[in-house]
């Protein structure tokens, strides 16, 4: 069986997200979705928000499996025992952060192999950070993430959680 772990804040999981998960679905028998935890940035949703809206995404998808983690990803990668990483490349910007973080879990765990998926065109643009910004205004959100995420951020703006 074929395994890798997409890691990322997923705070919120965009659109880009999925393109990368649905492709890497195409390669991979299973992909762990591994939501972390980056010290140097705030979340809007909390893990288990995180989680549940994944969960609820991918709720049909029985080769998707989420998971929450604090630390770092080679010993995630030793836990649930798969050594294939996806990552997601928006712009050239993007491939020297990328490549130092491949060569570095290669370095910790030798196993360790990472996939670079391009994102569509389309996707491009798009990050949660911009996200976050549009619907702390009240945007119109829709077209940038899944049906789940826009009402998990309208109920927890109208303060009725997530």
């Amino acid at each position: 069986m074929k395994r890798a772990i997409y890691p990322g804040s997923f705070d919120p999981l965009t659109n880009g997200h999925m393109d990368i998960i649905k492709r890497a679905r195409q390669l991979f028998d299973e992909v762990y979705i591994s939501i972390i935890h980056n010290p140097a940035k705030k979340p809007f949703f909390s893990f288990s928000e995180r989680k549940a809206h994944i969960e609820a995404v991918y709720s049909d998808d029985s080769g998707v499996i989420v998971k929450a983690h604090e630390g770092l990803l080679v010993d995630f990668a030793r836990e649930q025992n798969v050594y294939s990483i996806i990552r997601g490349l928006r712009a050239v910007s993007d491939f020297d952060y990328e490549f130092q973080l491949a060569l570095t879990n290669r370095k910790l765990e030798e196993r360790m192999n990472t996939v670079f998926f391009m994102t569509d065109e389309k996707y491009s643009y798009l990050s949660s950070s911009l996200v976050k910004e549009l619907a702390s205004y009240k945007a119109d959100i829709h077209q940038f993430v899944p049906k789940a995420v826009e009402l998990a951020f309208k109920n927890k703006h109208e303060g009725n959680g997530a």
